[in-house]
């Protein structure tokens, strides 16, 4: 049956699907099926079969958002279904990186009904419906997930049957695992194992471009962030290469922008401060601090491409903070759901040790969600000025004017170190040597349905930690969103181990002149893993859901949605402060 039809009945599972109904579904029907058949004459056979009338949504339902009016700071102005297989975006401003945001698997489609029966009580975290390759076989907390193939998926069927997602966030004990043959891949093996994989004949080595990067946040709300001398002190005063040299892999460098210099625009405008222990220390007694200060350095231990070895790399930084500032640095580690909803919220002080790995290849990526107007208290507040430049790189469709505007932000960012810049960490993936189609993909989303496992049906792989939820409109850690591509698909994705947007969903996305429209053509004939098929009002949900925080489907694992204002600038009824 046709989801308009599907969305009266879902409107008697409760209040809150009751909500939806009224707020975003002009496609139920004013009664129920039953109501509608008492009510009337038998229906005939030719209406029992006919499938029901297309009602196409958009969001807002009436009217636009409200470009450039506070406190709406966004660029999406506003989704529609132009028919069941066409939807429109509507945008305040040119969106040049369009292609490559709606690729990204926290934009992915969901099935709008099955939305509404399964997120006012949250099992659709732990019980996803795509329409990827694979679908969720088993979920055993603490333990594994196990995929299996999905026979009727629209695209080339997945050429090992199922895959199994195990974890640990010791690169020593995933490597013993696969070394036993308990395993096929291993993600981010340790930097003194490489070369013990290279030599195995029996395994492979397969090496990932370091587009990530390694950062220390602070909160310039708190103090002694909020004096920018102490900022800038922290940056010079740690030695970056000799953590390079004694603790990463080949292909790492020390870090001349937050941005990777491989991405377009990455690294306009000056390099960030140097190591200088000196005018570090000069900058600290200016600023009142002459013998250091106490303060923390907080993280989580999983492994990652910008980070191989957490404990150790946080335990260096501390003894240098010590012994070239003074500062005395305690080790604090948080869980990772724990830290990330703590950094949101602007409540950690000290020093936070994380990093980011590209989502997608535009300078938009790793600077709008850390610097942009949508990027809330990751540093405890947003600078006007930086996030003013990065509107007008995020906008323009001119190479030199991009190039001017992100060469601004950088300089700006220099400035005002609400970060300090550290270290693009190379790495890889390792695999038993009979896996074919075998990759490392440098967005960290291998695609494990083009890979076959010899002789086996089951091809297991192991990663730094448990996903947090198999939702991902509400993660950002790479362990969920690495699973969630294989189960749920977006608009568009990235070509096989690289970084070109390319159909996925859509068949195509086109843009006006201006780029302040985009039109996406959707494939016919997907069906989800329940068998229910996708159309237009899927998408428009899908991201109104992340998009609105008073929309009643905008409930996620913890509703921090990070990825809607990080990048298309900010909320729909944006949370007081």
């Amino acid at each position: 049956m046709h989801k308009s039809g599907r969305l009266s009945r879902f409107a008697a599972v409760g209040a809150v699907v009751a909500l939806l109904v009224a707020a975003c579904s002009s496609s139920s029907p004013s009664q129920s099926p039953s109501q509608s058949q008492s009510e009337t004459s038998a229906p005939t056979e030719a209406a029992t079969t006919a499938p029901a009338a297309f009602t196409a949504m958009a969001y807002p339902e009436s009217g636009e958002a409200p470009c450039g009016v506070a406190p709406y700071t966004g660029n999406l102005k506003k989704i529609s279904a132009l028919d069941e297989h066409t939807v429109e975006f509507q945008m305040c401003n040119p969106e040049v990186a369009f292609l490559a945001k709606v690729a990204f698997a926290a934009f992915g489609i969901s099935d709008a009904d099955y939305l509404a029966a399964h997120a006012p009580d949250k099992s659709y975290l732990s019980e996803p419906n795509g329409t990827g390759p694979y679908k969720l076989k088993e979920w055993s907390r603490g333990n594994r997930v196990v995929l299996e193939r999905n026979d009727d998926y629209w695209g080339d069927k997945a050429l090992t049957p199922n895959v199994e997602f195990r974890w640990s966030d010791e690169a020593a004990a995933r490597l013993l695992e696969l070394q036993s043959g308990a395993v096929d891949g291993i993600d981010n093996p340790g930097t003194s194992d490489i070369e013990t994989i290279k030599n195995d004949a029996s395994l492979a080595f397969i090496p990932r471009a370091g587009l990530n990067i390694l950062y220390l946040g602070m909160n310039v709300t708190m103090k002694p962030w909020d004096d920018v001398r102490v900022r800038q002190a922290i940056a010079m005063g740690i030695d970056r290469q000799q953590i390079v040299d004694n603790f990463y892999p080949p292909g790492s460098e020390v870090a001349t922008h937050f941005t990777p210099c491989a991405i377009p625009f990455g690294c306009e405008g000056d390099a960030t401060w140097d190591f200088n222990p000196t005018e570090a220390k000069r900058l600290l007694t200016e600023a009142g601090y002459p013998d250091g200060f106490e303060t923390k350095i907080t993280f989580r231990t999983a492994v990652r491409g910008y980070l191989p070895e957490p404990p150790v790399i946080a335990t260096e930084i501390a003894q240098q903070l010590k012994a070239n500032l003074g500062i005395s640095a305690t080790i604090d580690v948080m869980e990772s759901g724990a830290l990330f909803a703590a950094q949101a919220d602007g409540t950690l002080g000290g020093l936070v040790m994380l990093g980011w790995g590209a989502d997608f290849p535009d300078a938009t990526n790793f600077l709008d969600y850390h610097f942009g107007k949508g990027s809330g208290k990751i540093f405890g507040k947003p600078f006007d000025d930086i996030a003013a430049a990065l509107e007008k790189g995020a906008t323009s469709a001119d190479d030199a004017a991009r190039a001017a505007a992100y060469a601004e932000a950088n300089n700006l960012i220099k400035e005002q170190t609400p970060t300090v810049i550290m270290i693009h960490g190379g790495s890889g993936t390792a695999w038993k040597a009979d896996i074919e189609g075998a990759h490392s993909s440098p967005l960290g989303n291998e695609q494990f349905a083009t890979m076959k496992a010899g002789d086996r049906d089951t091809l297991v792989w192991s990663q730094n930690l448990e996903p947090l939820s198999l939702y991902c409109g509400d993660e950002s850690d790479g362990e969920a969103l690495r699973a969630c591509e294989q189960i749920t698909e977006s608009l568009y994705g990235y070509e096989l181990g690289g970084t070109k947007p390319v159909p996925s969903l859509a068949s195509e996305c086109k843009p006006n002149p201006e780029l302040t429209v985009w039109t996406c053509t959707l494939r016919q004939g997907v069906k989800f893993h329940d068998g229910a098929s996708l159309d237009a009002n899927d998408v428009v949900v899908s991201f109104a859901a992340a998009w609105d925080t008073k929309h009643p489907l905008h409930i996620g694992r913890d509703a921090l949605f990070t990825y809607i204002p990080g990048n298309f600038g900010g909320f729909l009824n944006p949370p007081a402060e």
